[in-house]
């Protein structure tokens, strides 16, 4: 549905326009809509096509291993849950900080797509997680503590057209979910297993 959308708003900027994520049009028009839809849209092919490789590469990895080994037949539809209420929440610091300002607009997975890959680590902290730009593996806790930083720090200098923020708050989101949710349904305490098999 991403791709579906994405790849025919690359060429109708008011298709864009309409849908992407837009904090003054929300609080001005109620256009409430726009918290799910900024989710399927992207700038461009390289943007569709970085976050979907990685929401395939561990979206597959969680639905039908972590989570499945954890929730069982509930496993997809949590996963469903957590990626959709993911664009939401993401958006949901931009929106309070933005609300006023009519310059500020973002679109992209990219949150939900942080939520799915710190779903897949809170599981599996250990886990070994390598891209095409880095040589060698990296702890999947390392890498995770590691990325929120520097999220973080780049959320607060600002400028440029990546929502880090929405990277961060995606990856806390994903913390937050999982954990609570193995934690009630699974009766997992992830935080103290971790700490035991460190």
């Amino acid at each position: 549905m991403t791709c579906a959308i994405s790849i025919p708003a690359f060429s109708k900027e008011q298709m864009k326009e309409d849908l992407l994520f837009w904090p003054y049009m929300i609080q001005g028009r109620n256009q409430y809509y726009r918290f799910l839809t900024n989710g399927v849209l992207h700038a461009d092919f390289m943007h569709l096509i970085f976050n979907m490789v990685s929401f395939y590469s561990f979206g597959t990895v969680l639905e039908e291993y972590l989570f499945k080994s954890v929730f069982g037949e509930l496993s997809r539809a949590l996963f469903a849950i957590l990626y959709v209420t993911a664009i939401v929440f993401a958006v949901l610091p931009d929106y309070i900080r933005y609300k006023n300002q009519s310059f500020y607009r973002s679109l992209g997975a990219s949150g939900a797509v942080s939520a799915v890959i710190f779903a897949a680590i809170t599981i599996q902290p250990k886990m070994p997680i390598q891209f095409f730009f880095i040589p060698f593996k990296i702890p999947g806790y390392i890498f995770g503590a590691a990325f929120l930083v520097l999220s973080a720090s780049l959320a607060k200098k600002g400028g440029g057209n990546i929502g880090h923020s929405a990277h961060f708050w995606g990856g806390m989101y994903g913390i937050l979910f999982t954990y609570i949710t193995v934690k009630l349904i699974a009766h997992i305490d992830l935080a103290m297993y971790f700490i035991q098999n460190f």
